[in-house]
């Protein structure tokens, strides 16, 4: 393949791959939580209430955005790769598969760090006047706030990728598998309605990874909860809300009651289906009820 056919080939592999994820990912989860199925799981929406349209339309401009800047840089790496400027290996195995998996694990600690780092110099007063607030006016997120950044906080997101890639012997598709468990988690963050168990984030271990809540926190209350992937870095520093642990327990007492609920509305109905009520004034008060 030449040279300008490989260019315009990364070009499409690039452009049109960031596309189609966000796309799938953050457009499938506001269809099912925000359109589909919104009604059902309202009692998971950790705020009991859904943004104004015009907000909804920002993100995804600010998003569209946000992509082509990742886009541009991205190919650059990708650039740089093909003449082997970056640590980027061949084959797969070439340091063991061992090395594969840890290199992964390696490059989302690093990434865990430079956000939160990242995200708290976008706090500083010059800074988040004028360029993180474009994220913030997202006071209640939809999974479409994930990347909805004004474009030089968009460069500051994407710059740890180039960082990784000329730093970290790594092999393509394992930074490729981080940045789509990125991107994922990202959204998760701004899905606006909580999934986890209860319990989980009193966990030994699982306190460790954050939740929706603690992102939606962030949003709501601006000065807590700054990490991306882990409840590492806000513990070591104090930046957790006090209130994280009570607030996520209280979203997922009220989602979990009205799951039970329902669920005991079904069983009830299930059962007066199954076995009718011999005909008599009460039971037939019953059964019109």
């Amino acid at each position: 393949m030449g040279e300008g056919n490989t260019l315009w080939y990364l070009i499409g592999y690039i452009f049109l791959g960031l596309a189609v994820m966000y796309t799938i990912f953050a457009g499938f989860a506001y269809l099912f939580l925000y359109k589909w199925r919104g009604k059902f799981y309202w009692a998971s929406k950790i705020q009991q209430y859904y943004p104004e349209r015009k907000h909804i339309m920002r993100e995804i401009w600010l998003s569209v955005s946000t992509l082509v800047i990742f886009g541009v840089v991205l190919l650059g790496v990708a650039w740089a790769n093909y003449h082997g400027y970056t640590q980027a290996y061949h084959p797969a195995d070439k340091y063991g598969y061992w090395y594969y998996a840890f290199s992964i694990v390696i490059m989302v600690f690093i990434h865990d760090a430079y956000f939160y780092w990242a995200h708290r110099l976008l706090h500083w007063k010059p800074l988040f006047k004028t360029v993180h607030v474009k994220h913030h006016l997202s006071i209640n997120p939809t999974p479409f706030a994930a990347l909805a950044f004004h474009p030089m906080e968009a460069v500051s997101e994407i710059l740890v990728v180039p960082l990784v890639a000329f730093t970290i012997p790594h092999y393509p598709t394992a930074m490729q598998i981080v940045f789509i468990y990125s991107l994922l988690v990202n959204i998760g963050g701004h899905m606006g309605y909580e999934t986890v168990p209860k319990g989980f984030v009193r966990h030994w271990v699982f306190k460790w990874h954050n939740t929706s809540t603690h992102h939606n926190m962030h949003h709501r209350l601006v000065k807590c909860n700054y990490g991306l992937y882990f409840n590492i870095w806000d513990r070591l520093m104090g930046t957790n809300h006090p209130d994280y642990e009570k607030h996520f327990e209280e979203v997922v007492d009220r989602r979990d009651k009205e799951r039970l609920a329902k669920l005991n509305k079904k069983v009830w109905a299930k059962k007066n289906k199954q076995k009718p009520v011999k005909e008599s004034v009460g039971s037939r008060a019953v059964q019109q009820g």
